[in-house]
């Protein structure tokens, strides 16, 4: 429940300044008693995004609750819980660019389900949305996922170049669609890295950097847990640590910058188009 309420906030679909519902109300939309709406509530006011929680009159989302994920007090959050709010507020703009470097399009792809769905159900449209990806290439060996076993087979590679390829494509799919149903220029663009990506990066309209670690771990294949072991990564849950330019100051204007530059690099020099059907 604060993970949705949080999400509402720093999108900006709960305002800042703005009451919120009723303790009844959220009870009554979640499902939930009256003490678990406290709770939650509670979070959300100890992380700075509301005020005035108590039992009687409803709590106010806090004056700089939709920016509460920037600065340097912020906490990070992971890439499921954070990004899709941050997503939903970069398609507020006019002229909405993204940049992604990630091991699969998967979070981003579930990210951008919100802002459209906003947009089927009447908001505003932006004129243009231009999307980039850079994604690892098949014909490297990666380092996650991998056989931990050095001559090992493992089918995980291949897992891995099915997903890669799948949501890719429903990516593309749901953002190209907006050309015919509202009328966007919509461009879609993949290009292949020859090296596994230790991190993922989100370029948000030129104002923010999203970052975040891929950190390995093994496991071993198979539901009983007697297969073998393979190197993993859990991307949805690395925390995403917030840079935007205005918030920060040199310091978060500085690492957009050369979060832009690195990107900008790795697109135009060492990356080939990546076709996600072969």
């Amino acid at each position: 429940m604060a993970d949705e309420l949080r999400g509402r906030i720093r999108s900006g679909t709960l305002q800042a300044g703005r009451r919120m519902p009723t303790q009844a109300a959220l009870a009554e939309e979640f499902g939930v008693e009256r003490g678990t709406v406290r709770q939650a509530l509670r979070i959300l006011q100890s992380e700075g995004l509301l005020t005035n929680v108590s039992r009687g009159a409803p709590a106010t989302v806090a004056p700089d609750g939709a920016t509460a994920f920037f600065g340097p007090a912020a906490q990070p959050e992971s890439t499921l819980a954070a990004l899709p709010a941050r997503v939903a507020a970069a398609f507020e703009a006019k002229h909405v660019r993204i940049d992604a470097l990630c091991l699969t399009s998967a979070s981003l792809s579930l990210a951008l389900s919100e802002p459209l769905r906003r947009l089927h159900t009447g908001a505003p449209k932006p004129a243009t949305v231009h999307l980039r990806v850079l994604l690892p290439s098949r014909d490297i060996d990666l380092a996650f996922p991998a056989s931990a076993d050095p001559g090992g087979d493992s089918p995980a590679h291949r897992s891995w170049v099915a997903l890669r390829n799948a949501q890719g494509l429903v990516l593309s799919h749901n953002l190209t669609a907006l050309r015919s149903t509202h009328g966007v220029d919509v461009q879609v663009r993949f290009r292949a890295l020859p090296f596994t990506p230790p991190v993922k990066l989100y370029l948000l309209n030129d104002t923010e950097a999203l970052f975040a670690f891929y950190t390995p771990s093994r496991r071993a294949e198979g539901t009983a847990g007697e297969g073998p072991e393979t190197y993993e990564v859990q991307g949805g849950s690395s925390p995403l640590f917030a840079f935007r330019q205005g918030d920060g100051g040199v310091r978060d204007k500085s690492f957009v910058e050369q979060s832009r530059l690195w990107f900008d690099r790795l697109w135009e020099t060492i990356s080939t188009e990546l076709d996600l059907g072969a």
